[in-house]
């Protein structure tokens, strides 16, 4: 059952805390997990009819502690588990006063340390995250990557076993550890995102609540890790680039590219804000490759067009982020910034350093096709339109690359 939406609205926030409470009480993330759910449920059932209650996190806590407890009841080893939890906590499961910790206090950070625990693979953090912080059903995040529920309740499933198997504690991480940790949480958040701003198959483009929820957990960390320059430059990059969303698809639900985006409809306010945290924070903090790509991004959002952009600024930034994060993906992005500096046959040289062998295929061979037809190379430019076309699972991208090889002729086998 899906909660109406100012309920939703209640609820989401507060999933990290109540989850933190309880597990903060009891030790047991798996259980408690499930019972916060419950207690979810039941307030999306109950606050419609019966209106939100004046504490929703003491209510959220009091009816997730009960299901806890009367789960525990039910079970063989009842007494010996009530014992455990004896030791640990008085009897009742009702907060006392002062107990639950003011909002700005909450457990958001360490939940996230935990759903990510390197124990857990990549796409099981995904998972694990958006149902423990970001409170999304298990029916709900299936559906958001395409997956049967029954898949995504193994996925998540086997998260929380291989959590248990590592022996995580609810504890942060200690100083030297916490770098580590705090990375692999950005680039969960950074994950979810990208699949919510550019879903990697499927019919639609966009998946407007995957980014929206990465954007709001984002902006939690970030309240709780003020000083992490990292933090303020993925929130940032994820607001300028979430910010061109309206405009990267047309009437019926096609891909525009950024030349041809309408830039009026662009969200300014989202630009402004993702300026500001650029500005306030390169310079001012260790620099990483969030607020590099923030900074790419802060130069794309406030240009007045393609051609009045600042090409070889952008590529001097992308020197910079090949250094801090060598990658294929880096290189190809770079490339285009070259062509738009260089032309594009020097671009076209940078791109001939990536392995076509390596998993990029789709990007690479989309770039080339792009950059061949800059240079004039028009069958070579439809060859890998074509060629990129049948890699992606993307139904809107597979459009338009065959709509862009669809523009340019075929060979006349007669010239040849």
């Amino acid at each position: 059952m899906t909660a109406p939406a100012p309920v939703a609205e209640v609820l989401r926030p507060l999933v990290p805390q109540v989850l933190g409470v309880l597990v903060r009480r009891y030790g047991q993330f798996d259980a408690c997990e499930d019972a916060v759910q419950e207690a979810l449920l039941a307030a999306s059932e109950q606050w419609p009819a019966e209106g939100v209650p004046d504490s929703p996190r003491s209510w959220l806590v009091t009816v997730a502690a009960r299901r806890l407890t009367d789960h525990w009841r039910s079970e063989s080893a009842r007494r010996r588990r009530e014992e455990s939890v004896a030791v640990r906590e008085p009897a009742t499961v009702v907060p006392g006063p002062g107990e639950d910790r003011p909002p700005g206090e909450d457990d958001t950070l360490k939940l996230l340390f935990l759903c990510c625990h390197p124990a857990v693979s990549p796409p099981s953090q995904v998972a694990l995250t958006l149902r423990a912080v970001g409170g999304l059903t298990t029916a709900q995040i299936a559906s958001a990557f395409l997956v049967p529920e029954a898949t995504m309740t193994r996925r998540i499933t086997r998260a929380k076993e291989s959590i248990a198997a590592a022996g995580s504690t609810f504890d942060e991480p200690s100083p030297d550890d916490f770098g580590d940790r705090l990375r692999v949480v950005l680039q969960v958040l950074y994950l979810i995102f990208n699949e919510g701003y550019t879903a990697t198959s499927g019919e639609n483009l966009l998946r407007a609540e995957l980014a929206a929820e990465a954007i709001r957990l984002t902006r939690a960390v970030h309240a709780l890790t003020p000083g992490q320059g990292e933090v303020a430059g993925l929130l940032a990059l994820m607001l300028l680039t979430d910010a061109r969303r309206a405009a990267r698809t047309g009437p019926n639900g096609e891909l525009v590219p950024l030349p041809e985006q309408d830039r009026s409809r662009w969200d300014h306010s989202l630009i402004a804000e993702g300026e500001a945290l650029v500005d306030a924070t390169i310079g001012h903090a260790a620099l990483g490759p969030y607020q590099v790509q923030a900074a790419i991004a802060a130069l794309h959002a406030t240009a007045p067009s393609t051609e009045e952009t600042d090409w070889p600024q952008i590529v001097e930034l992308y020197h910079v982020l090949q250094a801090l994060m060598p990658s294929p993906v880096v290189t190809i992005n770079q490339a285009v910034a070259v062509a738009q500096a260089s032309g594009p046959a020097r671009g076209l040289e940078l791109l001939d350093t990536v392995d076509a062998k390596l998993d990029v295929g789709r990007r690479l061979d989309a770039v080339r096709a792009h950059l061949l037809e800059l240079a004039g190379d028009l069958p070579g430019a439809r060859e890998h339109y074509l060629k990129a076309a049948r890699r992606t699972a993307s139904l809107p991208e597979r459009r338009y690359l065959m709509n862009r090889a669809g523009r340019i002729a075929p060979a006349d086998p007669a010239q040849n």
